[in-house]
């Protein structure tokens, strides 16, 4: 039962020890809650990031780019030019790269401008991206040809890996392997990022068409979100499966929070985000918070510890789903009480 006093000792504990934050102060999952909204114009979407150098969120859109100042909540709904544009990096240099699903390329913008910058060839329907932290290359899961671009931002340069099948999100572990989940194969693509080739392949036996995919990567922990209400976690080690978790319907993305050890995955179906807690390398559910339908990615906010959920109302109807107009918005996650 949600109680929620149990964030507080918590937020009463930083203050004695003089260390209060703002990341300090974030709630934990049982004091999470939808607090607000950021109104946007309409159309479709797919990932966010948050940029915690400029204080700015960033929403891959249909037409380019959104970009959102945390700071005054002022939104600028084309910032970068694109076409159907399904992932947004901000590089560590103040420059974005996007990409380009219709056109098959990947774009590279200035983050306080929005002035593009170079335009890199990629494979067919580049969707999610993902940063390495060690190497600082870029690589963009090339959704349809079952390729992964490698962009060098410092050329900028780029290069392709061949995985094969449908590729969906990555996550890179900052010590030389790259992790992608491939989604009709029902498993895990281990890469060398040294070698820019494929070493293993992770199995998930409880998972239909895995999309989302983290890493814990003090437990080296992955954890896809499927398509049959599944979450599947595996060691990043050697793949052995350690949870089968349920989860609801539609995920999209998986986020991962250091700070509270836990995974999040929005489910746009049920309009839930299902929070999973790290537990030393053996994930559980710790609860389920309710969000709108159509959240089905979203961004962590590593300063404050707020989460951005881009969403939508639909309808259905003969010409199938339907985005009902006004309803865009990105739902903003985080502490039900002071």
């Amino acid at each position: 039962m949600h109680s929620p006093s149990r964030g507080r000792p918590l937020r009463a504990l930083c203050l004695i020890l003089g260390i209060l934050s703002q990341r300090c102060a974030a709630a934990p999952a049982d004091d999470l809650a939808v607090t607000g909204e950021i109104r946007g114009q309409d159309g479709a979407f797919d990932f966010a990031a948050v940029d915690p150098a400029l204080g700015a969120l960033y929403v891959a859109r249909e037409d380019g780019v959104m970009r959102v100042d945390l700071a005054t909540r002022q939104v600028t709904s084309t910032f970068v030019p694109g076409n159907k544009v399904h992932a947004v990096i901000p590089l560590p240099d103040g420059r974005l790269l996007s990409t380009n699903g219709e056109t098959n390329t990947i774009t590279l913008a200035d983050a306080r401008t929005g002035a593009v910058l170079a335009t890199l060839p990629a494979g067919r329907n580049p969707d999610a991206a993902i940063r390495d932290p060690a190497t600082g290359l870029v690589f963009v899961m090339n959704g349809d040809d079952g390729t992964v671009t490698v962009v060098d931002p410092a050329g900028p340069a780029v290069s392709q890996i061949t995985i094969g099948g449908t590729l969906k999100s990555a996550a890179a572990d900052g010590a030389g392997r790259l992790y992608v989940a491939v989604k009709d194969s029902r498993r895990i693509a281990v890469l060398d990022i040294a070698q820019r080739k494929p070493v293993a392949a992770y199995p998930l036996p409880d998972c239909e068409d895995p999309s989302g995919l983290a890493l814990d990567p003090a437990n080296r922990i992955l954890l896809a979100a499927c398509k049959n209400q599944k979450a599947v976690a595996v060691r990043a080690d050697d793949g052995a499966v350690v949870a089968s978790l349920e989860i609801d319907r539609v995920p999209h993305a998986v986020l991962f929070d250091s700070d509270r050890k836990l995974f999040f995955v929005p489910c746009a179906r049920d309009a839930t985000m299902i929070a999973i807690a790290a537990n030393g390398g053996r994930p559980t559910v710790l609860r389920k918070i309710p969000t709108a339908i159509g959240a089905r990615t979203g961004a962590l906010d590593p300063r404050s510890g707020a989460l951005y959920l881009p969403a939508a109302d639909y309808s259905i109807g003969f010409g199938g789903i339907t985005q009902k107009a006004g309803t865009f918005r990105i739902l903003v996650v985080g502490a039900s009480h002071g």
